[in-house]
């Protein structure tokens, strides 16, 4: 397997710049794993492709507000910090741009227009990856300073930030939406309920590797950052209960079949598919790979030579993913964060 083999041709003028409006109406491809037949609907029937007694698992985490902009200490350059997880109080992870400003020992400042919203820092190491340990005189007020990450192929601003949150997100620990959940409104989630369809919620906060390119034409060579996850009592059971009962297991989300599948297999031993807890996860799914937790998935389009063509490669397999993707191109699909949804089931 080569990384090379998950590349295609995209039209930049599919990959969608702003969400639908409403968030419901985006299109929505069937994708048999079995035969690789597709079938195109709106996302709002989804109930109609939907069983009674199927469990939805969504991903309830929330984008926080990670994207730090500033200027170097005391040369007066223009920074930027892209925040990804906190190791402790005033230390934080994060990417930075430019890198040849913010080395080892490099000042800077962070927030507002007035010195009263300002937060100063220091990096203090470099990481194999690239990434950057920054220590912050104070813990920053992101709520104040900080701004929502936008991936880098998302050009507009958007009018609402809502708009690149989950209706249902509650768990504040994302720099990226869990987009394939984008597409749910509250109507929506009500209408699935009245069908018979069950709705449960884990948690994975995503990183920064959704949108990392694989480099490596060996994607084994490929690191994964590991990301945050929790799995309730009652998640679990939901879980365990539609398995037992032989009802499908259907994913929102590429977030939540990392968490679902590395679940499942640090639970192989117990007897149940899965047992509460939290960790953290960096589980690489590819062809060859085999999955025990999930019987369904929703999820958008995903970039070439990326981590989650490769995982939805694995699940319906690779010929059936690219014929389906050159299909949507030939459709007028609109790609990636913002675009539309496929159903594998």
């Amino acid at each position: 397997m080569k990384t090379s083999d998950f590349d295609y041709d995209l039209p930049q003028e599919l990959i969608a710049q702003n969400p639908a409006e409403p968030r419901d109406h985006s299109r929505l491809m069937l994708l048999s794993r079995d035969t690789g037949r597709t079938a195109h609907r709106r996302f709002y029937e989804l109930p109609d492709c939907l069983r009674e007694g199927d469990l939805l698992v969504f991903n309830d985490s929330r984008v926080f507000p990670a994207r730090l902009y500033g200027r170097s200490d005391p040369s007066g350059h223009e920074i930027e910090l892209l925040l990804l997880s906190r190791l402790e109080f005033g230390v934080w992870r994060a990417l930075v741009r430019p890198g040849r400003r913010m080395r080892t020992g490099a000042r800077f400042v962070v927030g507002g227009k007035d010195e009263r919203s300002e937060t100063r820092g220091e990096v203090i190491g470099v990481e194999p990856s690239g990434s950057r340990r920054v220590r912050f005189e104070s813990e920053p007020d992101l709520g104040k300073i900080g701004h929502i990450p936008l991936p880098p192929y998302i050009r507009e601003q958007l009018r609402d930030n809502e708009r690149y949150q989950t209706v249902y997100s509650s768990a504040e620990g994302s720099v990226a939406a869990p987009t394939a959940g984008l597409h749910f409104s509250e109507s929506l989630l009500r209408e699935l309920g009245e069908k018979g369809v069950l709705l449960t919620f884990v948690t994975l906060h995503v990183g920064w590797d959704s949108f990392r390119p694989v480099t490596s034409e060996d994607p084994s060579e490929h690191e994964m950052h590991s990301e945050q996850w929790e799995l309730s009592n009652e998640a679990a059971d939901a879980i365990n209960t539609a398995r037992d009962d032989g009802r499908r297991i259907i994913s929102v989300g590429t977030t939540a079949v990392r968490l679902l599948e590395n679940a499942a297999l640090m639970n192989r031993e117990s007897g149940r598919l899965v047992s509460p807890g939290s960790g953290w996860v960096d589980l690489f799914i590819s062809p060859g790979f085999e999955f025990k937790a999930i019987d369904g998935l929703v999820t958008n389009f995903h970039l070439p030579r990326s981590t989650l063509l490769m995982l939805v490669s694995a699940f319906a397999g690779r010929d059936n993913i690219l014929a389906a993707y050159e299909t949507a191109v030939g459709e007028g699909y609109r790609f990636y964060s913002f675009g539309d949804a496929m159903l594998i089931h």
